[in-house]
């Protein structure tokens, strides 16, 4: 068997995936419907009969921390958030590889979401719709919780906010995290939905530098300036604090990094942000 430090790549978007379904039908005793099938790299969805969602993730054991994967489950006891109520799971580890999976079930969610995770169009979200992202995203580092976030499944730690920026950015400044609180850390475009704002993919909630969830935002709205624009100002508190700062750098990190595409539009924006964000740093 693979050891769990070379896990094996899979693109659940293109592998067969039959065998995986009729095992969630079996231990969920539902059906699943193929026509409403939703496929990631590494999870599919599907809608069942019983008028339900249900996700399946494969994840690698080397990607499974101490305090486990079940992030959806336990952000079912967060109060004052729009998402879809969790009904139940299934996990179990896979004989041939060591990487495990599991299915939540969850409600319906109550619109569409609103796109992939970069968007290149604006979704001319209403007003009524930001008062309730902005309400959910407040109760949400109100809340009190022991997880850490996983943004991209890797734990988000204060080594890791530090190299991430240092290894793309040069200056003299603090990157110090001040105020840690429970964030998604998933949140974008293909996580919340419309007309009707909810937020889900709960996966990898946990605390996180504040700020991290509206710069990750920010980032996914960069190919169209007035949205970003919103986010912005949406979101002001976070971006004026010194963490929500440094968040924003370690964001821009990642669009900014060595895998960067050259004609990606978020790349001059990113760029100008950083320049000042830098600046701001440098004399504060």
């Amino acid at each position: 068997m693979t050891s769990a430090s070379t896990t094996r790549a899979a693109d659940l978007r293109v592998e067969p995936v039959d065998d995986i379904l009729e095992r969630v039908e079996r231990s969920l005793r539902t059906r699943l419907d193929r026509n409403t099938l939703t496929r990631k790299r590494r999870s599919v969805g599907a809608r069942t009969d019983r008028e339900t969602w249900v996700r399946v993730e494969r994840r690698g054991l080397d990607k499974i921390g101490v305090q486990g994967w079940n992030g959806t489950e336990c952000a079912a006891r967060l109060e004052g958030i729009a998402q879809p109520e969790w009904k139940g799971a299934v996990v179990w580890r896979d004989q041939d590889e060591p990487v495990m999976w599991r299915a939540d079930e969850t409600e319906l969610l109550p619109g569409t979401p609103i796109g992939t995770a970069v968007l290149s169009e604006d979704p001319k979200l209403s007003d009524e719709w930001w008062q309730a992202f902005n309400t959910s995203l407040d109760a949400l580092a109100a809340q009190d919780t022991r997880r850490i976030a996983t943004p991209d499944t890797v734990t988000i730690t204060q080594d890791l906010v530090t190299r991430s920026i240092r290894n793309a950015f040069y200056g003299d400044f603090d990157t110090t995290v001040e105020r840690w609180v429970p964030a998604h850390a998933d949140l974008n475009w293909a996580n919340m939905t419309a007309p009707t704002f909810h937020l889900f993919d709960w996966e990898d909630w946990g605390n996180a530098p504040r700020g991290l969830d509206s710069a990750s935002l920010w980032g996914s709205s960069l190919a169209i300036p007035a949205l970003a624009d919103r986010v912005h100002e949406e979101r002001r508190r976070d971006f004026e604090s010194r963490d929500g700062k440094v968040m924003t750098l370690f964001v821009c990190s990642k669009i900014l990094g060595p895998d960067a595409h050259p004609e990606d539009p978020r790349l001059q924006p990113a760029r100008r942000m950083t320049e000042q964000i830098v600046a701001e740093l440098q004399t504060s």
